[in-house]
Formats: structure tokens, sequence, C-alpha cells
């Protein structure tokens, strides 16, 4: 197992210094879900959601978290981000699946993993929200990481 770096020599959290790292262009996708009734659904595909467009309001929602990650993940980097793409896909064959794809990128010296996550789990957190209502029972995730490059390489195998 890999030592963990967000602990000091005294044992106690800190901020990783990656100061003596190369400025890299950096990617991470991440992907989230959320299962959804007929009524719920359609009521985004048709916009006729009470509180307003659900996928809009839900695709700023995850953009503005993926912006402020380090404001809420206490060890993240505070990162200037050169683009965030949230994205949807539904399933309906034989369920109401909405389907969450969140891009990120920046040039710098550490990566965006947490900053796509966060905007994936915001992005479904927010439509549960405008959504609940109609009913409480939706099921979120499951949340993870499918894609990064930049920095070291990393296995995203399930």
């Amino acid at each position: 197992m890999n030592q963990l770096t967000h602990f000091n020599d005294e044992g106690r959290a800190h901020m990783v210094d990656v100061s003596a790292k190369e400025v890299t262009a950096r990617t991470a996708v991440a992907v989230s879900s959320i299962e959804v009734n007929h009524t719920i659904y359609d009521q985004i595909i048709n916009q006729s959601n009470r509180k307003g467009d659900v996928l809009a309001v839900a695709q700023v929602a995850g953009i503005m978290a993926a912006k402020d990650t380090s404001r809420i993940i206490p060890m993240c980097h505070p990162l200037a981000l050169s683009g965030i793409n949230i994205s949807f896909n539904w399933e309906t064959d034989e369920q109401y699946i909405l389907h969450i794809e969140c891009t990120v990128k920046t040039k710098g010296l550490t990566g965006v993993e947490m900053e796509a996550l966060t905007g994936a789990s915001v992005t479904a957190l927010t439509i549960y929200d405008m959504t609940k209502a109609v009913d409480k029972g939706m099921i979120i995730g499951p949340t993870y990481l499918i894609h990064k490059s930049g920095g070291k390489s990393g296995d995203f195998s399930r």
C-alpha cells in the first residue's frame, strides 16, 4: 500500500507540498448517476418541474462545486481550472437512470480528480434536491473516476 501523503512527521494532517512538481496539462473525468421514477424523468425531459430546468441548474451547480472543491475538501489545493464540462445521458431500458459525466481540465502542479468527483456528485445531489418533492426514493451513484491524465497514472479498473 502506498504511503499516505497527507500526514506530517507528527502524524497530523497537512496539505502536500507540490512546489517541486512540473506544470503539466491535467484532465480528470468522473461519473455519477441518479435513478429516478417515471414522473421525475418526465418532468426533467419536458422541463416541467416547478423549480425550473433541472439539468441546467444541476449543471451550473456541478461547475460551481468543481471550482470550489478546495473550500470543502480540506487538503485539496486551490486550482485555476481551465475547463469544466458536465454532460448527461439517459438510460431508460428498464429504469430511468441519468448518467452524469464531469470533465475537468487545468495546467498545474497537481491533478483535478477531486474537482471532477465533486462536480459529478454535486450535480446528482442538485437533481435530487430539485425533484425530491416528487419522490425521495431516488438512488445516487456509484460515483467514481474513469479517466485521469497528467502527473502519475492511476488504475481505474473497477
